[in-house]
């Protein structure tokens, strides 16, 4: 097999963080070279563009924009009923990354898959962003970080960097492209940011998770629910009984204006809580992962959130 090599790669099913177990062995092929088969050009991507591959959609999405036309990006986890905890690699993501000239993956052990299958399929030339090593973020630390602002803000100037070191030719487009990204597409996201900062500061809702946990204080909200168990559901560990009788308390009492909910990770105790908060009348919001609907840019993803969240804050608050 000229120019490839077979690579043997372990099958990881991950359980929210509770480590990674083993579940079968596949074999994926990994190219020597810095090309996907097919590929021409310098930058590794067809007709000459950069190869990239994203874990996640949310990156991916991000990383197509400030492309544009100059890259190819190919996002892993694109499907909105896929759980990016439990995702299992199959052999077509492992030769995605092995022609990938830039890899994007979360880290901070969200998905330890990713970081696994790249180190299974070595390329020369590759760049790879890791997105809780470029913020920071230790092992244990909240691992969602497309819902920090400061942290989207981060990533974009890194990629942008990422793909000027890589395509220097066009360096002047990706500055181009990055502003205006950021001062155009991104802009109703980060105005809805500060809108609802300035109107709904202090108010005090509920979540169910840890999704919500570093948006809220962007936003100005006091999230009240014990962190504990916003860790414990994201994670796909068993609450206390104590957090669960504080957070009921919190809802029966009304001392939380709204609920925020993964719709994607939706267990029996959040099930019981969405219901216990709409019998009490308090306005329910959902949020998702990855991006819903399929297909969504990043930033239509996140308005369509943060429009919602602006609606129930302005029910339940009069404003």
């Amino acid at each position: 097999m000229d120019g490839a090599r077979l690579v043997a790669v372990r099958r990881w099913r991950v359980r929210r963080g509770l480590g990674v177990v083993a579940a079968g062995v596949v074999i994926v092929v990994a190219a020597c070279g810095t090309s996907s088969s097919g590929d021409s050009g310098s930058a590794g991507g067809g007709g000459g563009k950069i190869a990239v591959v994203a874990a996640e959609n949310f990156w991916g999405s991000i990383a197509a924009q400030l492309g544009g036309d100059r890259v190819a990006v190919t996002s892993i986890i694109d499907n909105p009923d896929a759980d990016p905890h439990d995702y299992e690699p199959i052999p077509a993501d492992g030769r995605a990354i092995a022609g990938a000239r830039l890899f994007i993956d979360n880290g901070v052990g969200y998905d330890p898959w990713a970081g696994r299958l790249a180190a299974a399929n070595p390329a020369d030339g590759r760049t790879t962003l890791t997105v809780g090593e470029l913020v920071g973020a230790k092992d244990g630390d909240n691992p969602h970080r497309w819902y920090n602002p400061g942290d989207v803000t981060r990533v974009i100037d890194e990629v942008t960097a990422d793909y000027k070191k890589i395509d220097p030719a066009d360096a002047g487009y990706f500055d181009r492209q990055r502003a205006s990204f950021t001062a155009t597409a991104l802009k109703p996201y980060t105005d809805l940011i500060a809108s609802i900062k300035t109107t709904y500061a202090g108010t005090p809702v509920g979540a169910s998770e840890s999704i919500f946990e570093m948006l809220s204080p962007a936003l100005g909200l006091d999230l009240l629910t014990p962190p504990a168990f916003l860790r414990a559901i994201s994670e796909g560990a068993d609450p206390t009984a104590a957090d669960k009788t504080t957070i009921d308390d919190q809802i029966r009492t009304g001392k939380i204006k709204v609920y925020v909910y993964n719709s994607q990770n939706s267990t029996p105790d959040v099930q019981r809580q969405v219901e216990e908060a709409k019998a009490a009348k308090i306005p329910v919001t959902a949020i998702t992962e990855t991006l819903t609907p399929a297909g969504a840019s990043f930033q239509d993803w996140q308005v369509a959130q943060l429009t919602s969240l602006r609606t129930a804050l302005a029910q339940a608050t009069g404003k």
